[in-house]
């Protein structure tokens, strides 16, 4: 069913969901007031909903990529003691993935060209040799597990290099379906956390540093997600459909929007240095003037499209309260450290490698298959146990997962992606905005943030290396996209 009969019927639709949202909310609280903000909050997650629907040229396998993806981060936050729901996500991501990416052989012929490639899946490999090689208990088991996490990732980029041919005979594009995958994630989220969207305090999975940060959303029970995470995913989604001059202006503007809000409750300052990437940069391409065409100014179109960003910007400082929590210490027991606790994490990297034996020093840690790092000032009792800790920077991530030969294929995948990023194809046009924008914007964040070395939080990485795997692999064909970037968002 398409047409008026349809949205009347999506409407109202949404409407009872938002008021089931409501009841619920009253039914625990006896509030009418905490009633009606779940309300209101439960249509905002509809309309994102609705938003992420409407995009033009979505396709089932853009849709599941991303919603695979968008769905193995958030059970890594939801699922943390039952560990089982995760591994069968990984089971179903391998059998999706793997008839995608049918022939293996000949997509593989393209692998090494992507740098997302190098960046994602390198250090994968490295860890296997790592933990083969290294005189431990239980070595052969993290060694498995590595191998697991290393097909299913493989798999998904393999996947988006069979599809991109398919996608692009029929004009449509990946990305699009798995920006809208990314749009439903966060519609998810804000539906189940919509009892305390609007309050003070949000409720938090049982985790301890979670717990010391219920001023952040995070969702809600049965549901949750770092917030440094749904910025990310904000940010990029945001990128993707608001560079994208085929999406309508109301789109373009409701991702803004959303943006606004999702970048205010998360109190992300990762999020906020990616969106402010994207915002720059972006002025910098109507200023370069794409179309090259030195003769006429940016349109007045494109001039809405630089002030757009900034307004985001300037609405998530205020109003959002962005004043507040770019600077300050996240956790009481930090100090004045603005890093919470990252400096302490990167020092511990260091000193464990120096510690080493020459098979982890050249391959990466082997101590565990995500290779988390323990360090005594972790805010936990002297006696333990200590926390398992992500190194929260993509640069040192991929040094410890996979030593020096882990951190000398993150500088190849990096450069190879910013070249592809902003080579030029052979009739003269660069990559589409999104891509050239989202690649570069990304580079900021690789101080505080994972998300470029993939793993069961890469969408982000899975989003760029689809943008990618479309650049390269069509590289001298016609470029579909018009040069000169239209309404955007951050």
């Amino acid at each position: 069913m398409t047409g008026p009969k349809a949205r009347v019927a999506g409407a109202v639709a949404a409407i009872v969901i938002a008021l089931l949202a409501g009841v619920l909310e009253y039914t625990r609280t006896d509030s009418i007031g905490q009633s009606a903000a779940a309300f209101a909050a439960g249509l905002i997650a509809m309309a994102v909903v609705g938003l992420a629907l409407s995009l033009p040229g979505i396709t089932l396998q853009g849709l599941g990529l991303g919603g695979l993806f968008v769905l193995a981060g958030i059970l890594t936050w939801t699922a943390t003691k039952r560990p089982g729901i995760i591994w069968a996500v990984l089971a179903v991501e391998v059998v999706v993935f793997a008839v995608w990416a049918w022939p293996w052989l000949r997509s593989a012929r393209s692998l090494s060209r992507l740098g997302t490639a190098w960046l994602g899946l390198a250090y994968w490999f490295f860890g296997i040799l790592g933990a083969v090689f290294v005189e431990r208990a239980g070595h052969f088991k993290v060694a498995g597990q590595r191998v697991a996490y290393a097909g299913v990732f493989t798999l998904a980029v393999l996947a988006l290099i069979a599809l991109n041919t398919t996608a692009k005979r029929r004009g449509r594009d990946l990305s699009v379906g798995m920006a809208a995958a990314i749009l439903l994630g966060i519609a998810a989220l804000l539906l189940v956390g919509s009892g305390s969207l609007f309050d003070k305090v949000h409720a938090v999975p049982d985790n301890a540093s979670a717990h010391l940060m219920t001023d952040r959303f995070w969702g809600g029970p049965g549901l949750f997600y770092h917030p440094n995470s749904l910025a990310g995913l904000m940010a990029v989604a945001g990128i993707r459909i608001g560079f994208d001059r085929a999406m309508a202006a109301w789109q373009r503007l409701g991702v803004a929007a959303l943006a606004a809000l999702v970048l205010s409750i998360s109190d992300s300052r990762t999020g906020f240095v990616f969106a402010a990437a994207a915002a720059v940069l972006h002025l910098g391409l109507v200023l370069w003037r794409r179309n090259d065409d030195v003769d006429r100014l940016p349109s007045r179109s494109a001039w809405l499209s630089v002030v757009t960003p900034f307004v985001v910007l300037l609405i998530v400082v205020t109003l959002g309260n962005g004043y507040q929590f770019l600077l300050r210490d996240r956790f009481n027991n930090q100090g004045d450290d603005v890093t919470s606790g990252r400096t302490d994490t990167w020092r511990q990297v260091w000193v464990d490698w120096k510690h080493a034996g020459w098979a982890e020093k050249a391959f990466g840690d082997a101590r565990t298959s995500r290779a988390v790092v323990e360090r005594v000032n972790d805010g936990n009792p002297i006696e333990g146990p200590r926390r398992q800790l992500n190194t929260d920077n993509a640069a040192v991530g991929a040094f410890r997962r996979g030593g020096v030969l882990g951190a000398a294929a993150f500088v190849l995948g990096l450069g190879l992606l910013l070249w592809h990023a902003l080579r030029r194809r052979r009739d003269g046009t660069l990559p589409a905005a999104w891509f050239t924008i989202g690649a570069l914007a990304v580079v900021p964040t690789i101080a505080t943030e994972d998300w470029l070395i993939g793993g069961t939080n890469g969408a982000i990485w899975l989003l760029l290396a689809a943008g990618e795997a479309r650049t390269l692999l069509h590289r001298d064909e016609p470029s579909e996209v018009a040069p000169a970037p239209e309404p955007a968002v951050a």
